[in-house]
Protein backbone atom coordinates (compact mmCIF):
# COMPACT_ATOMS: atom_id res chain seq x y z
CA UNK A 1 0.00 0.00 0.00
CA UNK A 2 1.82 3.23 -1.72
CA UNK A 3 0.83 7.15 -0.23
CA UNK A 4 -0.34 8.54 3.09
CA UNK A 5 -2.95 5.61 3.42
CA UNK A 6 0.39 2.88 4.07
CA UNK A 7 0.88 4.93 7.73
CA UNK A 8 -2.52 5.53 8.66
CA UNK A 9 -4.56 2.35 8.06
CA UNK A 10 -2.08 0.73 10.32
CA UNK A 11 -2.45 3.04 12.80
CA UNK A 12 -6.24 2.82 12.63
CA UNK A 13 -5.95 -1.28 12.91
CA UNK A 14 -3.60 -0.53 15.83
CA UNK A 15 -6.04 1.93 17.44
CA UNK A 16 -9.24 -0.16 16.49
CA UNK A 17 -7.30 -3.01 17.86
CA UNK A 18 -6.49 -1.70 21.21
CA UNK A 19 -10.21 -0.32 21.55
CA UNK A 20 -12.05 -3.84 21.32
CA UNK A 21 -9.30 -6.16 23.33
CA UNK A 22 -7.49 -3.59 25.82
CA UNK A 23 -10.90 -1.77 26.54
CA UNK A 24 -13.16 -4.73 27.06
CA UNK A 25 -14.03 -5.99 30.64
CA UNK A 26 -11.21 -7.06 32.41
CA UNK A 27 -9.81 -6.90 35.89
CA UNK A 28 -8.36 -3.49 35.43
CA UNK A 29 -10.84 -1.47 33.48
CA UNK A 30 -13.92 -3.48 35.77
CA UNK A 31 -11.56 -2.05 39.19
CA UNK A 32 -12.03 1.18 37.42
CA UNK A 33 -15.44 1.34 37.12
CA UNK A 34 -16.53 0.02 40.43
CA UNK A 35 -13.81 2.89 42.54
CA UNK A 36 -15.72 5.39 40.26
CA UNK A 37 -19.03 4.35 41.79
CA UNK A 38 -18.61 3.20 45.38
CA UNK A 39 -15.89 6.30 45.94
CA UNK A 40 -16.61 8.92 43.22
CA UNK A 41 -14.19 10.53 40.58
CA UNK A 42 -12.31 12.78 42.38
CA UNK A 43 -11.39 10.33 45.25
CA UNK A 44 -10.36 7.28 43.08
CA UNK A 45 -8.35 9.60 40.84
CA UNK A 46 -5.15 7.99 42.77
CA UNK A 47 -5.69 4.80 42.24
CA UNK A 48 -6.41 5.08 38.23
CA UNK A 49 -3.70 6.61 37.95
CA UNK A 50 -1.95 3.63 39.58
CA UNK A 51 -3.58 1.48 36.97
CA UNK A 52 -2.55 3.57 33.89
CA UNK A 53 1.10 3.20 35.12
CA UNK A 54 1.14 -0.37 36.02
CA UNK A 55 -0.50 -0.92 32.58
CA UNK A 56 1.87 1.21 30.68
CA UNK A 57 5.03 -0.59 32.86
CA UNK A 58 3.49 -3.56 31.61
CA UNK A 59 3.51 -2.62 28.15
CA UNK A 60 6.99 -0.77 27.93
CA UNK A 61 7.99 -4.99 29.12
CA UNK A 62 5.90 -6.17 26.38
CA UNK A 63 7.88 -3.72 23.95
CA UNK A 64 11.52 -4.83 25.76
CA UNK A 65 10.66 -8.43 25.47
CA UNK A 66 11.04 -9.04 29.43
CA UNK A 67 7.14 -10.70 29.58
CA UNK A 68 8.64 -13.24 27.77
CA UNK A 69 11.64 -14.00 29.82
CA UNK A 70 9.46 -13.44 32.54
CA UNK A 71 6.49 -16.04 31.46
CA UNK A 72 9.37 -18.72 30.32
CA UNK A 73 10.88 -19.00 34.40
CA UNK A 74 9.07 -22.30 35.80
CA UNK A 75 6.15 -20.72 37.43
CA UNK A 76 6.34 -16.84 36.88
CA UNK A 77 3.13 -16.94 35.42
CA UNK A 78 1.10 -18.66 38.48
CA UNK A 79 2.81 -16.25 40.51
CA UNK A 80 2.14 -13.14 38.54
CA UNK A 81 -1.65 -15.00 38.59
CA UNK A 82 -1.79 -15.66 42.08
CA UNK A 83 -0.32 -12.24 43.72
CA UNK A 84 -3.28 -10.70 41.30
CA UNK A 85 -6.31 -12.85 42.00
CA UNK A 86 -5.59 -12.02 46.14
CA UNK A 87 -5.38 -8.78 45.33
CA UNK A 88 -8.41 -8.33 43.10
CA UNK A 89 -10.64 -10.27 45.83
CA UNK A 90 -9.20 -7.83 48.69
CA UNK A 91 -10.26 -5.15 46.51
CA UNK A 92 -13.51 -7.03 45.03
CA UNK A 93 -14.75 -7.37 49.34
CA UNK A 94 -13.17 -3.34 50.01
CA UNK A 95 -15.69 -2.14 46.88
CA UNK A 96 -18.50 -4.91 48.41
CA UNK A 97 -18.05 -3.41 51.62
CA UNK A 98 -18.01 0.72 50.46
CA UNK A 99 -20.40 2.56 52.57
CA UNK A 100 -22.81 4.98 50.13
CA UNK A 101 -20.91 7.83 49.11
CA UNK A 102 -23.75 9.42 51.25
CA UNK A 103 -22.59 8.04 54.71
CA UNK A 104 -18.97 9.36 54.29
CA UNK A 105 -16.95 12.51 54.07
CA UNK A 106 -14.51 13.97 51.96
CA UNK A 107 -11.49 12.11 53.73
CA UNK A 108 -13.19 8.51 53.37
CA UNK A 109 -10.04 6.42 52.13
CA UNK A 110 -10.40 5.15 48.62
CA UNK A 111 -7.89 2.44 47.64
CA UNK A 112 -4.30 4.62 46.61
CA UNK A 113 -1.82 4.93 43.42
CA UNK A 114 -0.14 1.49 44.82
CA UNK A 115 -2.95 -0.73 44.47
CA UNK A 116 -3.54 0.46 41.29
CA UNK A 117 -0.40 0.10 40.24
CA UNK A 118 0.09 -3.62 41.92
CA UNK A 119 -3.21 -4.83 40.04
CA UNK A 120 -1.99 -3.39 36.91
CA UNK A 121 1.40 -5.36 36.92
CA UNK A 122 -0.43 -8.67 38.42
CA UNK A 123 -3.37 -8.35 35.91
CA UNK A 124 -2.78 -11.69 33.67
CA UNK A 125 -5.20 -10.04 31.25
CA UNK A 126 -3.02 -6.85 30.67
CA UNK A 127 0.26 -9.31 28.93
CA UNK A 128 -2.12 -11.25 26.78
CA UNK A 129 -3.91 -8.28 25.56
CA UNK A 130 -0.50 -5.68 25.28
CA UNK A 131 1.36 -8.41 23.72
CA UNK A 132 -1.36 -9.46 20.96
CA UNK A 133 -2.16 -6.34 20.36
CA UNK A 134 1.48 -4.91 19.83
CA UNK A 135 2.41 -8.05 18.16
CA UNK A 136 -0.44 -7.63 15.55
CA UNK A 137 0.15 -4.58 13.82
CA UNK A 138 3.44 -3.62 12.45
CA UNK A 139 3.42 -0.01 11.18
CA UNK A 140 7.29 0.43 9.75
CA UNK A 141 8.27 -2.51 8.11
CA UNK A 142 12.14 -2.76 8.58
CA UNK A 143 12.29 -0.12 11.31
CA UNK A 144 12.03 -1.98 14.70
CA UNK A 145 13.05 1.04 16.77
CA UNK A 146 10.38 3.90 15.49
CA UNK A 147 7.55 0.75 15.16
CA UNK A 148 8.18 0.14 18.62
CA UNK A 149 8.24 4.36 19.55
CA UNK A 150 5.23 4.66 17.82
CA UNK A 151 3.48 1.76 19.06
CA UNK A 152 4.26 2.99 22.71
CA UNK A 153 3.24 6.57 22.48
CA UNK A 154 -0.40 5.28 20.87
CA UNK A 155 -1.10 2.88 23.04
CA UNK A 156 -0.12 5.00 26.04
CA UNK A 157 -2.65 7.38 24.76
CA UNK A 158 -5.14 4.63 24.82
CA UNK A 159 -4.53 2.96 28.26
CA UNK A 160 -5.26 7.13 29.52
CA UNK A 161 -8.26 6.91 27.64
CA UNK A 162 -9.52 3.81 28.49
CA UNK A 163 -9.35 4.03 31.84
CA UNK A 164 -10.81 7.12 32.19
CA UNK A 165 -13.87 6.54 29.95
CA UNK A 166 -14.24 3.68 32.69
CA UNK A 167 -13.71 5.74 35.63
CA UNK A 168 -16.29 8.25 33.93
CA UNK A 169 -19.02 5.47 33.99
CA UNK A 170 -18.38 4.52 37.44
CA UNK A 171 -18.20 7.61 38.53
CA UNK A 172 -21.62 9.11 36.72
CA UNK A 173 -23.35 5.99 38.47
CA UNK A 174 -21.97 7.52 41.81
CA UNK A 175 -25.11 9.98 41.66
CA UNK A 176 -27.27 7.22 42.13
CA UNK A 177 -25.94 5.52 44.48
CA UNK A 178 -26.97 8.34 47.61
CA UNK A 179 -29.68 5.53 48.32
CA UNK A 180 -27.82 2.59 50.89
CA UNK A 181 -29.75 0.04 49.33
CA UNK A 182 -29.24 0.84 45.77
CA UNK A 183 -25.53 1.60 46.68
CA UNK A 184 -24.88 -2.01 48.19
CA UNK A 185 -26.62 -3.81 45.42
CA UNK A 186 -24.43 -1.83 42.77
CA UNK A 187 -21.37 -2.29 44.81
CA UNK A 188 -21.81 -5.74 44.98
CA UNK A 189 -22.56 -6.94 41.84
CA UNK A 190 -19.56 -4.78 40.83
CA UNK A 191 -17.24 -6.42 43.18
CA UNK A 192 -18.78 -9.98 41.92
CA UNK A 193 -18.08 -8.73 38.02
CA UNK A 194 -14.50 -7.93 38.88
CA UNK A 195 -13.84 -11.14 40.66
CA UNK A 196 -15.69 -12.86 37.11
CA UNK A 197 -13.33 -11.08 34.73
CA UNK A 198 -10.79 -12.17 36.56
CA UNK A 199 -11.54 -15.65 36.79
CA UNK A 200 -12.32 -15.61 32.51
CA UNK A 201 -8.66 -13.67 32.26
CA UNK A 202 -6.98 -16.53 34.08
CA UNK A 203 -8.37 -19.36 32.26
CA UNK A 204 -8.07 -17.61 28.87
Amino acid sequence: MNGPNAIYYPILTLLLASLVIMGSPGPSTISATAMGAAYGFRRSLGYVSGLIAGTVMVLLAVAAGVVAVLLSVPHGAFLLTAVSAVYILYLAIKIATAAPLSRRGDQAAAPAFSGGFLLAVANPKAYLAIAAVFAGVSLFQDQRLLDAAVKIALLTGMIVAIHMVWLLVGASLARFLQDPRVSRIVNISLAILLVVTTIVAVLE
